[in-house]
């Protein structure tokens, strides 16, 4: 089989997956090829769709590959299913979720220091949505439990793995601006321990 015809099999196993396909997942559908070929061929894949401008782009997502729509297209996409999106999340809930990806693993208490104000209800959404989850308790008195992001986290915000996570410092003005002082800080100071 040629790299050609391996990397149609894959653009095919992409189209089909409902989840981002993991390199290891393809290479056991095309036994022949190594793992550092298949990865080659993904990497060829996602360059190659990104020289022919279509609406669609392969990118790594959680962890695998998976074919996306392009971003600019948004604005057509919204038109067509006209639906609200019922998915938003609140300002605290965004808020909750940036500390928590950022500073995991991480108690309830800590994430409450934080944001000044109880998270009952909005740590129980995020979880609900699968984008954030119990990873254990910590070893401190009461044995808290440790809250950390999800693979469906990485997914729905399109990261190939959380040290993908934009720096605090990279966002526009005014979105630094909508991001309370808390949340920066709390941003900040993670990244100074990275």
């Amino acid at each position: 089989m040629t790299d050609n015809e391996a990397k149609r099999i894959m653009e095919a196993l992409l189209f089909i997956s409902d989840k981002p396909l993991a390199s290891e997942e393809a290479r056991r559908v095309l036994k022949e090829f190594d793992a550092k070929t298949v990865n080659r061929l993904l990497d060829e894949l996602k360059s190659e769709y990104g020289y022919s401008k279509k609406g669609f782009c392969v990118e790594e997502v959680a962890g695998g590959w998976q074919l996306v729509t392009d971003p600019y297209f948004a604005p057509w996409i919204r038109k067509l299913y006209k639906k609200e999106m019922t998915d938003k999340l609140s300002r605290p809930a965004l808020e909750t979720l940036a500390i928590i990806a950022y500073k995991q693993p991480i108690t309830r208490n800590d994430i409450e220091s934080i944001r000044g104000v109880s998270i009952d209800g909005v740590i129980k959404t995020l979880c609900d949505r699968n984008l954030v989850k119990i990873s254990g308790r910590k070893e401190a008195p009461g044995r808290p439990i440790i809250y950390v992001t999800t693979k469906e986290f990485l997914e729905r915000f399109g990261l190939p793995s959380l040290s993908h996570l934009p720096r605090i410092e990279d966002f526009h003005l005014e979105s630094k601006e909508k991001i309370s002082e808390e949340v920066q800080d709390a941003i900040k100071g993670s990244e100074k321990k990275s």
